[in-house]
């Protein structure tokens, strides 16, 4: 029996529903492993000359990490991994692609011809439109949350890729509260939060003296999440000292605070995130390959917002009802302004529509929305009871009353306004200095 998400065509099968795709086929037709076929029973494949991928090629001009093809329902999508001499599609360079299949591949001194197979592969989805607090209807939502359902209960190590503004802890928070862990600490560390000299000292503790200022001994985040989940949120930016460290506390759970003699045993389950890609960091040598190998047991990518488009209205009225008042309808949102929306491009993804929808609505009411495509196609809407005073004067009040919430938002926690604002913690820390607030004025 066939259904439909969105405007794809999917398959009813026991338990849920399955997207059904074409098989990719890669024949290497010019270089030193000419002749060379696969075709892996799976939407993604990967092409490298690292014994991990799909296509392994002998091709010394090709990197480890090259780049990957995801079948889709029309097209194959390429993405080079910051190769060392690019990736060429009939000529054309590009990093991130769409193109019909039968085209010819180039990977240094190889070319591949991708075509697709009669034979299906089935894509798993989920028959669910959420995961603890993550939305979406539209297929590339459901084969996320079919992946997530299926390993939030195991003790697997999770990586979590996606741009910023797509839900990396949301996505985290879900994994721990679908997992046997949901009664333990969930701790995030954000590794590029953290000063360079005090990363390792955060991660694993400190004694009493082991270095200027440690007055105490301290716990790092490792202990902290003992029995329970250890989110490492942009493990992109870790220092590349620390991550043999890193890589030795995951193989044996065991830390060793700074200063100690001894090591201490971890009960953690790792989940990891990053807004970069990985086998590009690999590939310019800032991250280690064996620490990827580690942390990507599972690879789940979130998708970005401008590619799931048909998720906008469940979001936008998701976002509206809980801006409503106590026991007060929630604002109404008029069809062309969901046009309007779906045409613009997101760069902060999810975040950055929440954060329109609450601006329209606390500057303009319940009407922010029902006025047609006009409130959102030229930006955030006006600032009607600013209108008479001076431009650097609307803004500086728009500006300590837009901090204020985000600080409100966070706890007073700085790091989280940074992240829920879709700006660096820097900024933050510089408007509240500008306009003479604290955490504690939160």
């Amino acid at each position: 029996m066939t259904v439909e998400v969105g405007r794809t065509q999917l398959i009813e099968v026991p338990g849920g529903l399955s997207l059904r795709l074409r098989r990719l086929r890669l024949v290497v037709i010019e270089g030193p492993d000419r002749g060379l076929e696969v075709a892996p029973d799976r939407p993604v494949v990967r092409v490298g000359t690292a014994p991990t991928a799909d296509l392994v090629l002998t091709d010394r001009t090709v990197s480890r990490e090259h780049c990957e093809l995801t079948v889709r329902e029309a097209c194959v999508h390429v993405r080079d991994h910051g190769s060392a001499n690019g990736t060429e599609v009939e000529g054309v360079i590009v990093r991130d692609a769409d193109f019909r299949p039968g085209s010819l591949l180039r990977v240094g001194q190889t070319t591949i011809r991708i075509a697709t197979d009669d034979e299906m592969i089935q894509i798993p989805l989920s028959a669910n439109d959420r995961f603890g607090a993550l939305l979406g209807g539209s297929v590339r939502m459901r084969q996320v949350f079919a992946v997530l359902e299926r390993v939030a209960p195991t003790e697997t190590t999770i990586l979590v890729e996606g741009e910023s503004g797509t839900g990396k802890e949301l996505a985290a928070e879900g994994v721990h509260t679908e997992s046997a862990r949901s009664d333990g600490p969930f701790v995030v560390f954000d590794c590029g939060a953290v000063p360079h000299d005090l990363a390792e000292s955060a991660l694993f503790g400190h004694v009493r003296g082991s270095f200027t200022g440690a007055v105490a001994d301290r716990a790092g985040v490792f202990e902290e999440a003992d029995g329970g989940t250890l989110f490492l949120d942009e493990i992109g930016e870790l220092p590349l000292d620390l991550q043999p460290k890193l890589l030795r506390a995951l193989e044996k759970r065991e830390i060793r605070r700074v200063g100690a003699g001894g090591g201490r045993t971890v009960d953690v389950r790792i989940v990891a995130a990053t807004n970069r890609s990985l086998e590009s960091e690999v590939n310019a040598g800032r991250f280690r390959e064996d620490l990827y190998y580690r942390l990507a047991v599972i690879k789940v990518v979130l998708p970005p917002l401008r590619s799931r488009t048909d998720d906008l209205p469940m979001l936008v009225e998701h976002f509206l009802r809980r801006l409503a008042p106590a026991g007060g309808a929630a604002p109404k949102i008029s069809p062309d302004v969901l046009v309007a929306l779906a045409a613009r491009p997101w760069p902060g993804n999810v975040r950055e529509l929440r954060n329109t929808v609450e601006r329209a609505v606390s500057l303009s009411g319940a009407d922010a929305f029902a006025g047609g495509a006009g409130a959102v196609a030229g930006g955030p809407g006006p600032i009607e009871e600013n209108l008479d005073l001076p431009f650097e004067e609307a803004l500086g009040r728009f500006e300590r009353r837009y901090l204020e919430r985000a600080l409100r938002r966070s706890g007073g926690n700085i790091s989280a306004a940074a992240r829920d604002a879709g700006v660096n913690r820097k900024l933050i820390q510089r408007l509240m200095k500008r306009y003479g607030m604290t955490a504690d004025d939160s």
